[in-house]
């Protein structure tokens, strides 16, 4: 553990830990999981319990605290938090195409297979033993983070006091072919919505489409810009605030030179802030596989790209309107991302991989007695609605709550309104 950090009302500590990279063989490599630990400056000196926090993702580090503001300041009201940087991501031993540069084809897929939910939670409970001295603790998961909350309830339910889960109930059995067809019908809407209220937005991208496609336009970052690529700004359609920032963008994507059109260097440098590809990479290797259980008996085998077939009008053709995408990963990015081209055959043997674990005990779900309160947000273009509500309907002892007011990335924007409003479903809960 390393000395305090003094925040605006938080009082931070940085934890660092030595976790086994495969727990079936706890002898073998190691690996570093840090974590911050955070407390209001009035409570500092109290013995309060402890709340984890689980990021979405998969591969992104765990939110960096600057005031005590949002659900952090719910939270810190009674807890202490754990914010974990899940394996491979932030101050945890990071992978990527550099870390893995010194293993073999084979050893790459063995070691990548290390960072799904089931040994976060490992490493979670890891943590909990050395922190706690073995009492439970309170956890919280945003998107897939409340797929390792579900996780967390199959694999060690005595560890846990209370559950919250924020826009992240993953089905329990449906493979990724049926996330994805879901998961396409709603983009479509989003992108709809997207143009009825951006009036000018259908001509902007057309411009910039045929400008991409009769130009060589090469981002901030090496890249050459593809029409493919300028569709992934879509993945911030569900977003609060993220079709606004996708339509200023835009609005500013070409401009009028003495030489005719050309491409702003300001688009250049802002549309690769608002991808993060290159940066998570954990993210495109790993998110198909997060649907993957040994039932399945199958890989997800580039499920979006295979599912988006089905789908043609986001093929973009000149003269119609350029559908955006969402949080999809296609094998195409391998070839194209800077930062991704080196993990293109590994990318491809992650998806051809057919034994996964299973991440989810329905029977223990189903008898679940630990407390857990979720927000389901109905128009969440990446956790489909009613596969969340067929979960919840599963597992035991789980009141949600159901809502049109945010979009997926709620806790972002209202994060201490949701978070009271799902600690006080499990405390009412528990007075009955």
């Amino acid at each position: 553990m390393q000395m305090d950090s003094i925040l605006s009302g938080i009082v931070s500590k940085k934890h660092f830990f030595s976790v086994p990279l495969n727990y079936q063989q706890p002898e073998g490599e190691k690996i570093t999981v840090f974590a911050r630990e955070i407390v209001s400056t009035e409570n500092q000196h109290k013995d309060l319990p402890y709340l984890v926090y689980f990021q979405g993702g998969p591969g992104f580090g765990a939110v960096r605290p600057v005031e005590n503001s949002g659900w952090i300041k719910r939270a810190l009201q009674e807890f202490r938090v754990i914010l974990l940087d899940q394996r491979g991501t932030g101050l945890s031993t990071l992978l990527n195409h550099v870390t893995l540069s010194h293993l073999s084809p084979e050893a790459q897929v063995e070691y990548v297979s290390q960072f799904r939910a089931d040994n976060i939670i490992r490493d979670a409970e890891t943590i909990r033993l050395q922190l706690t001295n073995n009492t439970q603790w309170s956890i919280l998961g945003q998107s897939f983070g409340g797929f390792c909350v579900l996780q967390y309830l199959s694999a060690a339910p005595d560890s846990i006091k209370e559950a919250y889960i924020t826009g992240g109930i993953p089905s329990l059995t449906r493979q990724a072919d049926d996330v994805y067809q879901a998961t396409y019908k709603r983009v479509i809407k989003k992108n709809n919505d997207f143009y009825r209220r951006f009036s000018d937005a259908a001509k902007l991208t057309g411009e910039l489409a045929e400008f991409i496609e009769n130009n060589n336009v090469i981002l901030a970052t090496g890249e050459q810009l593809t029409v493919e690529m300028l569709q992934l700004l879509g993945v911030n359609l569900g977003m609060e605030q993220g079709p606004e920032a996708v339509y200023y963008l835009l609005e500013q994507a070409l401009i009028d030179t003495a030489n005719g059109k050309q491409i702003n260097p300001l688009f250049l440098h802002q549309f690769c802030q608002l991808l993060d590809f290159n940066t998570n990479p954990i993210f495109a290797l790993m998110h198909e596989s997060i649907y993957c259980q040994q039932f399945h008996q199958r890989g997800a085998n580039w499920s979006a790209h295979r599912v988006r077939e089905q789908f043609q009008q986001f093929n973009y053709q000149k003269g119609q309107r350029l559908l955006f995408t969402g949080e999809m990963i296609y094998p195409w990015m391998f070839e194209q991302f800077n930062q991704l081209k080196p993990l293109k055959d590994l990318a491809n043997a992650v998806a051809a991989k057919s034994d996964w674990t299973n991440l989810y005990d329905v029977d223990i779900l189903m008898q679940n007695t630990v407390p857990v309160a979720a927000a389901i947000y109905s128009e969440d273009m990446y956790v489909d609605m009613n596969y969340s509500l067929e979960t919840a309907a599963l597992v035991d002892n789980l009141q949600y709550w159901v809502t049109s007011e945010y979009e997926h990335n709620g806790i972002r924007i209202d994060g201490e309104h949701i978070l009271d409003k799902l600690i006080s479903l499990n405390r009412s809960k528990s007075l009955r």
